[in-house]
């Protein structure tokens, strides 16, 4: 027979440590890089952009179309990595049980 009360309290106990892992990697960065590291975007869990480094010698009024490429790849790079850090954690906080291609809100 199923114990209706442990099952909730399982999922109320569940459902607490998702939330505090979302917390925990919101807080989280990670640092995409392209053309050999002369683009780096530094991105929190939450996807949202904290910084942009771009070296000197990419600034050419005639290489505009190859910065914006760069500054795309720099960001996809480290977009995927969040994506790559939340998925760790959210099955961290699951015990591995799958959420069924679940995204998060961020």
């Amino acid at each position: 027979m199923l114990n209706i009360q442990g099952i909730m309290k399982q999922a109320q106990q569940m459902q607490r440590k998702m939330q505090e892992t979302q917390a925990k990697l919101g807080a989280e960065e990670r640092e995409g890089t392209s053309g050999g590291g002369l683009v780096k975007i530094v991105l929190n869990g939450k996807s949202e952009m904290k910084s942009l480094s771009i070296d000197k010698s990419l600034i050419d009024a005639d290489e505009k179309e190859v910065l914006e490429d760069l500054i795309i790849a720099a960001y996809n790079d480290a977009h995927q990595k969040i994506d790559t850090m939340m998925e760790e954690g959210m099955k961290e906080a699951t015990g591995g049980v799958g959420l069924g291609g679940l995204r998060l809100p961020f």
